[in-house]
């Protein structure tokens, strides 16, 4: 059986991308078609926190009360290296406040708003192929149990993931030269569920006492449970040799008496993030990948939330102004990530040298103005508007790491 359906633009994921991004293009008045592998509501493995950033992003699509609702965090409370400082979010352009909230409720209420700002929304379909007609995809092809649904489209979004297996259909290619992810993620009880700090431990340790190239988390949700997960970087002359589910019972192990944590990991998941624009094929003359499908991921933390909710805004702008996405795309994402992700990148991979961050961790945990700083520039608070000292020198060797790049970020 084969059913048609027909669009103006079709977003093939409803994660916070594809459903921020299918907001704003219902807003702009377009008509909008929503769709996803998955049947809402749907886990995915996150960490599921939501930094200044993204709660900008959240605030600007209406959900800043929804989000007080939730569990606010004041900032990073950072252990390591037998020190532990409390790094309040600096504010200044962005919110002074943060969040967590679980990708099961956080993208079912994402998808809720576009639908409720007027797109429609289809779940339960996989995209497997498209039809082009010189160069443009006109039509998608999902495929739900023996069921064939066609969508055709003048414009095609893509925000189906780190995998992005529509995007690779189209061409879209992962370059694993410049540093990635590995990164695992369960929930756990806690006596400190309400704990208005977010808690990072940078000195994560190996089963051989090791420091890794990474971090663990834990991040109170205010329902009784926390986030805990680990996350190392990884490059393909230093790839990762771990099994992060043993590492991350062992992180569990601990920091159980320190946060009252229960004796159980729930709903253990890992995934491989491509970040940093580590990837080639992102957009064509109607279509565009978004996102994690884009590699829009921080590289010193694991971070794609807001990348996601803002490129999704950036995209729907473009569309609405009828744009060429082959090119604008790519100009749009270099201009606002280009440089950024290139120091990030570079930075990211100098820890995966054996012996840096054991060598170098212990003086920074011992500066509170060097980890306010670490903070910001890891946790992508610098914005366009932001011209202090600290936002300068950032972008200064943004600039100067993206000049020397052999394959610059979304090339």
């Amino acid at each position: 059986m084969t059913a048609r359906e027909q669009t103006d633009v079709l977003v093939v994921g409803a994660g916070p991308s594809g459903s921020g991004t299918a907001a704003w293009l219902a807003r702009h008045g377009i008509d909008v078609l929503l769709t996803d592998a998955a049947v809402f509501p749907r886990d995915k493995t996150c960490g599921d926190g939501l930094t200044p950033r993204a709660i900008g992003e959240l605030e600007r699509l209406g959900l800043g009360d929804w989000l007080r609702a939730h569990v606010v965090s004041q900032g990073l409370r950072a252990h390591g290296f037998g020190q532990t400082i409390l790094l309040p979010w600096p504010g200044g352009t962005l919110p002074n406040w943060g969040s967590a909230v679980a990708r099961t409720e956080l993208d079912d209420h994402l998808r809720t708003t576009a639908i409720k700002a007027g797109a429609r929304a289809l779940d339960g379909v996989r995209a497997v192929d498209v039809r082009r007609e010189a160069g443009r995809v006109t039509t998608v092809v999902f495929r739900r149990g023996d069921e064939t649904v066609e969508v055709d489209c003048r414009r095609l979004i893509v925000a189906d993931g780190v995998r992005s297996p529509l995007g690779k259909v189209l061409g879209r290619e992962w370059h694993r030269d410049t540093v990635y992810g590995v990164a695992g993620r369960s929930y756990v009880t806690s006596t400190m569920s309400d704990d208005p700090w977010i808690s990072s431990h940078l000195e994560l340790r190996g089963d051989q006492g090791e420091v890794l190239s990474g971090y663990g988390w834990l991040f109170p949700l205010g329902n009784g449970e926390m986030n805990l997960g680990v996350g190392t970087l990884a490059t393909a002359k230093r790839p990762a040799n771990l099994k992060v589910r043993d590492l991350m019972t062992s992180y569990a192990d601990q920091q159980r008496a320190p946060f009252g944590l229960g004796d159980e990991l729930r709903a253990p998941t890992s995934a491989l993030l491509p970040m940093g624009g580590a990837v080639t094929g992102i957009a064509g003359p109607n279509w565009a990948l978004v996102g994690d499908a884009a590699a829009c991921v921080n590289p010193l933390n694991g971070e794609g939330i807001d990348y996601g909710l803002e490129g999704g805004r950036l995209v729907a702008e473009l569309i609405a102004d009828g744009a060429d996405l082959e090119t604008a795309w790519p100009a749009t994402l270099t201009h606002h990530y280009g440089e950024s992700f290139s120091i990030a990148r570079r930075l990211a991979g100098l820890v995966t040298v054996p012996r840096v961050l054991a060598t170098l961790g212990p003086a920074g945990m011992r500066s509170d103005w060097m980890m306010t700083l670490a903070l910001r520039w890891m946790g992508n608070l610098v914005t366009d508007e932001d011209r202090d000292r600290a936002a300068r020198v950032w972008r200064w060797a943004g600039r100067h790491s993206h000049a020397r790049d052999a394959r610059p970020p979304f090339s």
